[in-house]
């Protein structure tokens, strides 16, 4: 559908603008083709605008006339997207435009992300400062790169690259909810020596894959009780190893740090007389895993299919053992729960990666937490695990600060009004269990008001990631509000 998707869709000027940045490629740390969209944006309209080292962007948009002399708000939000697709999904993010619908009140993609995150903030930006309704001070639009892998982009900021004193971050994803702080968060990863050994010529190579799952948001999703593909795996060699002879010669899971990975599938050689076996160990490991995972995550599956080709080289048995072992035992999932804002996860860590990279395997986790502290026993926990577990090396990100809310916020202050009179209720104060760039851009620039905002987005960095239209129009009029009343 493409296009057609966003016809007659209002605000149409928004719209507009997000239609036009899935049309561009923006994968993380590959945000070439965006930058130039986003420089063109600002030259069209007679902007400036001014391009650090890394690749962010700052446009200066003059207020409206007569409002000159209010202060500078500055609008935020990043240019990267989450590349993620369903298996066997044609789609090529380097190159490819995505292939967006309407479903209902939702904008989502066929078969991949929609990128949602972060682009209707970037594009909510782009709208204010060419629409002619909205009234507005000095206006810093701050696009950011690189937010999803690292955040590399906002902590390469310089001093003085924006000059507002306001911020609006336009990433977050709950219609109704104002963030006012967000958890830290790092990486962990441990690396393994590959052993190998002759395979057994009397073994036939099949592909085992685990796939089926919601996946989601390492830290928004973490909560909600979805399976992880690679601890599934593991439980399920265990159960093969107890029952079985054989062996194994790749093994891949997950993509992104920050996902709770949906697929996973190894290279196992059994004899083809226990091949009914496995199947057998397969589903009745479906039919347990069920038990568990029914409410929130029910659509495992389990593909069992000979290769083609045969593996000369495998695993040997001491390293497989282990393999199994380490990632049976290395945390996943919720550590702590806040005990200051009810429901809300204060501190956990995602089992996100396994792949085979140089010879060597590698485990990649990630750990947040609102409490540094905290996040950094989470990850001594995790490497105490892979050292355990024989890991050559094991290293850890530095990782990026956390948000602490200010309650006392002007910016809130003014944004909880305006809500209050556009929608006739009150918004939530929200902390948020995820890595918001607002927690570097306070350490950047000490002093700063900041508050983070979005319209509905469900199923970020996945495949099922959709936009709901409703909650998008009321996004945009209540950005519009608070730059009013901030600028009056």
């Amino acid at each position: 559908m493409s296009k057609a998707a966003i016809e007659g869709l209002e605000p149409k000027l928004v719209w507009e603008y997000f239609y036009g940045i899935t049309q561009v490629p923006h994968p993380s740390k590959k945000e070439e083709k965006i930058r130039a969209h986003v420089r063109e944006f600002a030259t069209s309209n007679n902007f400036e605008f001014v391009e650090d080292e890394v690749g962010n962007i700052v446009i200066k948009v003059p207020a409206t006339s007569g409002y000159e002399n209010a202060p500078t708000i500055v609008i935020q939000g990043h240019i990267d997207m989450v590349c993620e697709k369903n298996k066997g999904t044609d789609h090529d993010f380097d190159n490819d435009p995505l292939k967006i619908y309407r479903d209902g009140d939702w904008i989502t993609a066929e078969g991949t992300t929609l990128g949602a995150d972060n682009g209707i903030g970037v594009a909510a930006g782009m709208a204010v400062a060419t629409d002619p309704s909205v009234t507005h001070g000095p206006l810093e639009l701050l696009c950011t790169v690189d937010e999803e892998t690292g955040m590399t982009g906002v902590n390469a900021l310089k001093p003085g690259f924006i000059t507002g004193k306001t911020l609006l971050n336009l990433d977050s994803e709950e219609d109704g909810a104002f963030y006012v702080g967000c958890s830290g968060g790092q990486d962990t990863r441990g690396y393994f020596e590959l052993e190998y050994v002759d395979s057994d010529s009397s073994l036939v190579p099949y592909e085992l894959m685990l796939t089926g799952l919601k996946g989601g948001h390492s830290g928004l999703d973490v909560a909600n009780g979805r399976a992880n593909a690679i601890r599934l795996l593991a439980q399920l060699l265990n159960r093969i190893e107890a029952e079985v002879e054989f062996e194994l010669a790749e093994i891949s899971g997950g993509s992104l740090r920050n996902a709770i990975p949906r697929e996973s599938e190894v290279t196992i050689l059994i004899n083809p007389t226990d091949e009914d076996k496995v199947r057998e160990i397969a589903d009745k490991f479906i039919a347990d895993t069920l038990l568990e995972f029914n409410v929130n995550d029910p659509g495992l599956e389990i593909v069992l299919n000979k290769k083609d080709s045969n593996d000369e080289k495998v695993f040997t048995k001491e390293f497989v053992t282990n393999l199994i072992k380490v990632l049976l035992s290395v945390p996943h999932g919720i550590s702590a729960m806040s005990p200051d804002i009810p429901g809300l996860v204060e501190t956990s860590t995602n089992l996100a990666t396994i792949d085979i990279i140089d010879n060597q395997l590698v485990i990649g986790t990630s750990q947040r937490s609102a409490i540094d502290s905290a996040k950094w026993h989470i990850s001594n926990m995790v490497k105490a695990v892979f050292e355990l577990g024989g890991a050559e090396k094991v290293d850890t990100g530095d990782g990026y600060p956390g948000w602490q809310p200010n309650m006392d916020s002007e910016l809130l202050k003014i944004s909880k009004e305006v809500y209050k009179e556009l929608n006739n209720s009150e918004p939530e104060i929200k902390a948020i269990h995820a890595g918001l760039e607002t927690g570097l851009l306070g350490a950047k620039y000490p002093g700063i008001d900041m508050i983070s905002f979005g319209p509905t987005i469900e199923g970020a960095h996945s495949p099922d990631e959709r936009l709901n239209i409703p909650a998008t129009a009321k996004f945009y009029k209540l950005v519009k509000a608070i730059l009013l009343r901030y600028t009056k």
